[in-house]
């Protein structure tokens, strides 16, 4: 059940029973809330913390407007996870050596494709050549109306992981069936339109008779060139992410296929976005949904939420609970900034805390220590009337950029 917030603006319903809620969040949805354009309400998930524009792990729907630092810089960020008909059994003693092969086969950190395959001239892989080509049709036209996007790093980073709080990880289910799954969005080029826009957003807010709390609350309103060149630009950042996803996951399993024995995968694959804007439906008027850190979970929808290198995490089945605009966590949600994390724990604490997963246990990834985030179980308890568990998925392998 929600907890009603209500200080000016429209209420805030946050699903955060038994989870924190930090003052700086806090804050920031207030002053979401106070925009003029915000129908209805602003859902919040359980995984909610402080975040640039806005809070990560809320829901955010308007009309006639998008703020796109709400939507953020990593658009169309999100999961996918695939079922397969391997067992725990079929796994070697050491794992060591699987994590190896899917580190060499998919570029991670700000590689891109050319630095991590062979394939057509300029490193595009032949396996998706013809995604290459489609998203590239797209690209073009957006580039005819921002040119300076063309001189970016854009497709090159087409089935790449980044680095960050993205992944790829091999997952044992509560029957010991092996799952994949991987994180990550739009790359190079998501950022670079997330970035363009926000500063025209913010340009054109210098426009406006409107005083804002914070310049990153700053929007595009429908009707304007901006807008529109926005929404295009999105839409295709969020497309690109899906098949950046579908692209890894087609290479993973390949590593899988060449290491282990002959499997199949099922039709049990979801492949979601937590980063993105949706046109939907919702109490009586049709609005712009930015879910920023959120999944969609409409009755019957699948979704994927995380928990950490060291913590299990889920398949669920959405509930489709109109309050929170049919929406879930994307995550455990952060609990320390990556800055506090590195300043608080040990490689000895990191090591423990991932024992028994193949994983990095450098310095590189204390920020991503498992204690660096909330404890997923009671994020899972604080939104029992938004999604049920379908699988709980244990990590064995972890691969971070």
């Amino acid at each position: 059940m929600h907890k009603l917030i209500h200080e000016g603006g429209v209420p805030i319903k946050a699903w955060i029973e038994g989870v924190p809620l930090e003052d700086a969040a806090r804050t920031q949805l207030i002053n979401t809330a106070a925009l003029p354009f915000i129908h209805d309400h602003i859902a919040v998930m359980p995984d909610v913390h402080y975040g640039r524009g806005a809070t990560v792990g809320s829901v955010i729907p308007t009309k006639g407007a998008i703020v796109p630092a709400a939507v953020g810089v990593d658009i169309g960020c999100g999961m996918m996870a695939v079922h397969t008909s391997l067992t725990a059994s079929d796994l070697p003693d050491t794992l060591a050596g699987i994590r190896s092969e899917i580190e060499r086969a998919v570029p991670v950190g700000g590689q891109g494709a050319g630095s991590g395959w062979k394939g057509k001239p300029g490193g595009i892989p032949n396996a998706i050549s013809k995604r290459w080509e489609r998203l590239d049709e797209g690209f073009k036209a957006i580039c005819e109306k921002t040119p300076h996007l063309a001189k970016e790093n854009s497709l090159i980073h087409l089935g790449s992981l980044g680095g960050g709080n993205h992944f790829i990880e091999l997952c044992l289910d509560e029957k010991d069936e092996v799952w994949v799954m991987l994180h990550s969005g739009s790359r190079g080029i998501g950022n670079a339109i997330g970035r363009t826009y926000i500063e025209k957003a913010r340009k054109l807010l210098e426009t406006r008779a409107t005083h804002l709390p914070d310049r990153d609350l700053a929007w595009l309103a429908e009707g304007e060139t901006e807008f529109a060149d926005y929404v295009e630009a999105m839409l295709w950042a969020q497309d690109f992410a899906m098949e950046n996803r579908k692209a890894m996951m087609e290479r993973v399993l390949r590593v899988l296929r060449e290491e282990l024995r002959s499997f199949t995968t099922d039709k049990l694959a979801v492949n979601c976005h937590h980063n993105y804007v949706a046109r939907e439906e919702h109490f009586g008027a049709t609005v712009w949904v930015t879910r920023k850190g959120a999944v969609k979970a409409g009755k019957g929808d699948l979704g994927i939420i995380p928990g950490s290198m060291g913590a299990k995490s889920f398949i669920v089945r959405g509930l489709g609970n109109p309050e929170s605009f049919e929406s879930c966590s994307h995550g455990a949600g952060r609990a320390l900034s990556r800055t506090a994390a590195k300043q608080r724990f040990t490689l000895e604490d990191h090591a423990r805390a991932t024992e028994g997963i193949e994983c990095r246990k450098d310095a590189g990834v204390i920020d991503e220590t498992p204690m660096a985030y909330k404890d997923i179980d009671a994020v899972m308890a604080a939104q029992s009337d938004l999604v049920e568990i379908v699988h709980t998925l244990r990590q064995v392998v972890c691969v971070k950029g």
